[in-house]
């Protein structure tokens, strides 16, 4: 008997990583994204500040001043239960390192690409992953990427891992080589995400009616119940 080919894809695009980044977010749902623009990564925030504009996504984009009020902002934002994305690249990443530290620490799932490129100095834009790579024990999960397909699939699985796991996930692939390059990717339809990727509903963030700090040492008595555990916001 001939076995029936499934087609799970709804469209198949000639598109660089950073539209894959772009769009698998999109399909995500992201409700708060915040980023501070760097080459090669500056076409993914485009891309979605683009697709809020045209109502493709609903979502808040944060403009800030810098890669370190990113991460604080998104960090922020999934504290209190909405599902973030962020990106960045070399220097930038660098920069954000000490806000790593507080995401991994308070245990919330973000999700950021990482568009690899070299740390200057010397001054380069060239591809390199000494950028995600030093940042090795911040207690991020780090994911790599080998094409566009990947990018997509990857940063969507992302979101599953980081959500159930309650950690932050940092998805890379390689500057100029991935981001700027132009290969066929396979688009799911939405339905097929939402059915993998159910709305986020974790027992981590902080509501207004039971306030607490997301730290190991410290929680409100708000979110406890009788038995001192922690109960669902």
């Amino acid at each position: 008997m001939r076995a029936t080919k499934t087609v799970t894809a709804e469209k198949t695009k000639i598109i660089t990583a950073n539209e894959a980044a772009a769009i698998a977010a999109r399909l995500c749902r992201v409700q708060v994204i915040a980023a501070y623009p760097i080459t090669p990564q500056t076409p993914v925030t485009e891309e979605l500040a683009a697709m809020v504009e045209r109502g493709e996504l609903n979502a808040e984009y944060l403009t800030v001043e810098s890669e370190h009020s990113a991460m604080a902002a998104v960090v922020g934002a999934s504290q209190v239960g909405a599902r973030v994305f962020t990106a960045t690249s070399a220097n930038g990443l660098l920069y954000m390192h000490e806000v790593l530290h507080w995401a991994a620490g308070s245990r919330v799932p973000v999700v950021m690409a990482c568009v690899n490129r070299g740390v200057g100095a010397p001054w380069t834009i060239l591809n390199d992953q000494q950028d995600s790579i030093s940042q090795r024990d911040t207690g991020w999960v780090q994911l790599y990427c080998r094409n566009s397909q990947e990018v997509l699939d990857t940063i969507i699985q992302a979101y599953r891992i980081a959500e159930q796991g309650s950690l932050p996930v940092m998805v890379c692939y390689d500057g100029f080589v991935l981001s700027h390059a132009s290969t066929p990717v396979e688009i799911p339809p939405q339905e097929l995400v939402d059915q993998f990727l159910p709305p986020r509903n974790d027992q981590l963030s902080i509501f207004s009616d039971g306030p607490g700090n997301l730290n190991p040492l410290i929680l409100s008595e708000a979110r406890k119940d009788a038995k001192g555990t922690l109960k669902p916001g």
